[in-house]
């Protein structure tokens, strides 16, 4: 069998010794000390070379997929997304699978509502940048943190509550982390506080917040659509939202019938103004 580890993660890189098969290692740096040596060794790796993620064994290179023929990466800005399309391509190689076959899929996998429902999801809202994801661990709120920023926007713009089964200080730290990141904070109470007070994880996050570098207005609400609506109602042109969403399929069909209502919105505006032409020139 063949084993695919994340070398950058040195947790993961030691489980090699547990594995009997061979190891495919898989890191965007190929200088990583852990790349080099299996590298070195004539094995399998995979990393990233200018804009293309390379499939390389015995020192050569085997196969090389540009980045923007991925689209689940945005053009490799979104790192942690490119580790994720790595990861999938060593595992087609293991597999044997055809190479025309592994283009073609990440070519068309698109990492939507419904394909990865919370995962990263990018919707367009108004002219603004909409994201919904289930983050909530320091870890992922820190990948989408960098994934964030490596997307154009001019306010920035987050939806938050926390999971009440998290230790204090993993609760803390997710707000740390976002508020160097956005300027406004929408804190919410989830639907379950699995355990905890009324309140208690709300204040937590707001403990997190004390020495935000960014962020410089806070609100909390009760409920997660209304929490949601409220920042569609304030988001305006060229910002940016994300939202870490509570109850999935909930959270996400809620919206999907926004951006409905705004598909409705535009048709009917742009009848309304035509309206408003004729009758001009009627008058004229």
């Amino acid at each position: 069998g063949m084993a695919v580890l994340n070398a950058a993660d040195p947790i993961v890189a030691k489980m090699a010794k547990n594995c009997p098969g061979a190891v495919t290692y898989f890191a965007a740096d190929r200088h990583n000390p852990v790349m080099a040596t299996h590298n070195a060794q004539g094995k399998r790796v995979v990393y990233i070379e200018g804009q293309s993620i390379v499939c390389a064994e015995g020192g050569e290179v085997v196969q090389q997929i540009p980045l923007e023929n991925v689209p689940l990466t945005r053009k490799g800005t979104i790192s942690f997304q490119v580790e994720n399309a790595m990861a999938s391509v060593a595992a087609a190689w293991a597999l044997n699978l055809d190479w025309s076959a592994v283009r073609a899929a990440l070519k068309s996998f698109a990492s939507n509502a419904d394909t990865a429902p919370g995962r990263f999801n990018v919707f367009s809202y108004r002219g603004a940048t909409l994201i919904a994801d289930y983050g909530h661990n320091p870890d992922a709120i820190l990948a989408l943190v960098r994934a964030v920023e490596a997307m154009p926007a001019g306010r920035r713009m987050i939806v938050i509550s926390g999971a009440g089964d998290r230790r204090d200080e993993d609760i803390r730290k997710q707000t740390e982390i976002l508020g160097d990141a956005f300027d406004e904070v929408i804190l919410y109470q989830d639907q379950c506080q699995r355990g905890r007070a009324d309140g208690e994880v709300l204040g937590l996050l707001r403990e997190g917040l004390a020495h935000a570098k960014r962020t410089t207005a806070v609100e909390e609400i009760r409920g997660e659509f209304l929490a949601i609506d409220t920042a569609l109602a304030r988001l305006q042109p060229g910002e940016l939202c994300l939202i870490l969403i509570d109850q999935v399929e909930e959270a996400l069909a809620h919206i999907a019938g926004r951006l409905a209502e705004v598909s409705i919105e535009r048709p009917a505006r742009a009848a309304a103004q035509g309206e408003v032409r004729l009758e001009n020139q009627a008058a004229a």
